[in-house]
């Protein structure tokens, strides 16, 4: 297993290649970087739940190049459906849609609907594209890291992460940072009406802005009808426990906006100044009070109804107790 940083076009050639031929490729996205594997091959698919530790009932997303492409995999799309690709494809937003007979049982987790993204960042755009004309038809990714830790939103942290499970077929593409930092914005298109289930770098309020509707994020209760990614009660968690509330004492990680000083004797993870800031850098702060053995880290919470909600629904997933 290699990681690649200078990610030529032979290189990404070499890498679809590896796809075809049953290895796994993690790669950046613009979200957070994905563990690939070919979509169709249900050997390569089956090395992803296990290098993940991911439960095999757990559905993944299909990652095509172009919304061209996607009755491939889905059918009886429904118009909003077309409006929401339109206007966030490429881009942060996956649609489960019902499958068609190319989404099989284990990328569906078993289900009649699949999970469909079209990612912007550059190099997976040009992974799938070179995937494609060698007669792939989407790369399964979910994000490249063991099974309810943190996601990874750069090569070192899927490195540290998965080394140890992968083999010397597999490689790592580098393509630096995550821009946005948290997971895709997971829409069900099943109904007369959408439903986000999970929420992300596509809000609520954009989403209303294109449909003419007023859509919220769905309640717990509403979301167990249809499995997708990142929707267990506990998800996204370092080794340290993390509080919502109450104060650090000394020694323990503190995670908010700039604006809030540190307390004395806590150690500062990561210090953003917006809410998009501090989707990019919380994965890396969670990430960096385990490289550091903190015990506790404190966060105090953004607030707004942009990328705020994502924030505050993966920080409540990693400071679940189980």
């Amino acid at each position: 297993m290699a990681v690649i940083s200078n990610c030529t076009a032979s290189i990404i050639k070499d890498a679809a290649l590896a796809l075809k031929q049953g290895y796994l490729v993690a790669f950046p996205t613009e979200t957070v970087y994905g563990l690939g594997a070919d979509a169709t091959n249900e050997k390569a698919v089956a090395r992803i739940y296990e290098v993940k530790g991911r439960p095999t009932d757990h559905p993944l997303i299909v990652h095509i190049s172009s919304m061209q492409l996607l009755d491939k995999w889905a059918c009886e799309i429904p118009e909003y459906a077309i409006k929401l690709a339109r206007a966030f494809w490429p881009g942060p937003m996956t649609l489960v849609l019902k499958r068609t007979e190319l989404a099989k049982d284990f990328i569906t987790g078993g289900q009649d609907t699949v999970a469909i993204r079209v990612p912007s960042n550059t190099l997976a755009n040009q992974l799938l594209r070179e995937f494609e004309s060698l007669g792939g038809n989407g790369i399964a990714a979910p994000s490249a890291n063991r099974f309810g830790k943190v996601s990874p939103t750069c090569a070192e942290d899927v490195m540290d992460e998965l080394s140890e499970y992968l083999v010397a077929k597999d490689l790592i593409l580098d393509g630096g940072s995550s821009i946005v930092g948290v997971e895709s914005t997971i829409i069900a298109c099943t109904k007369s009406d959408p439903l986000i289930l999970r929420p992300g770098g596509i809000t609520a309020s954009m989403i209303n802005n294109v449909l003419d509707l007023s859509i919220e994020v769905e309640t717990k209760l509403a979301r167990i009808q249809i499995k997708a990614s990142g929707l267990l009660e506990s998800h996204y968690s370092p080794n340290a426990r993390v509080y919502l509330s109450g104060t650090p004492k000394t020694g323990d990680g503190f995670i908010a906006l700039s604006n809030f000083p540190t307390p004395e004797g806590a150690i500062r993870l990561t210090s953003p100044a917006s809410n998009q800031e501090y989707a990019r850098t919380l994965y890396q702060g969670l990430r960096l009070a385990d490289s550091k053995k903190l015990s506790n880290v404190f966060v105090v919470p953004p607030v707004g109804d942009d990328i705020a909600v994502a924030i505050c629904d993966r920080l409540a997933k990693s400071a679940f107790m189980k």
